[in-house]
């Protein structure tokens, strides 16, 4: 197998369906591929949430044997102090 032929270890996509009302959290859904290890899953959600301050909500194991992985993080709205 070519290197050009191999899919990327995980696909992230920002947001799910439609865009809803304005939330307290930003969401981020990751989609696993069935022959990713479970150990590096776990590296891959690890690094997420040290470096991207993310939390894991939900994870889900699909029929396929891929995993689907639900992160969220906090929305910080920052209203100016100054008169401008």
């Amino acid at each position: 197998m070519r290197e050009s032929d191999q899919q990327p270890a995980h696909v992230i996509s920002p947001s799910r369906g439609r865009a809803s009302a304005p939330s307290r959290f930003e969401w981020r859904v990751v989609e696993i591929p069935r022959d990713v290890t479970r150990s590096e899953v776990r590296a891959l959600v690890t690094e997420q949430a040290e470096y991207g301050r993310w939390e894991l909500k939900r994870s889900q194991i699909l029929v396929g044997g891929a995993r689907r992985v639900w992160l969220r993080r906090r929305v910080m709205r920052v209203q100016r102090s100054d008169a401008a």
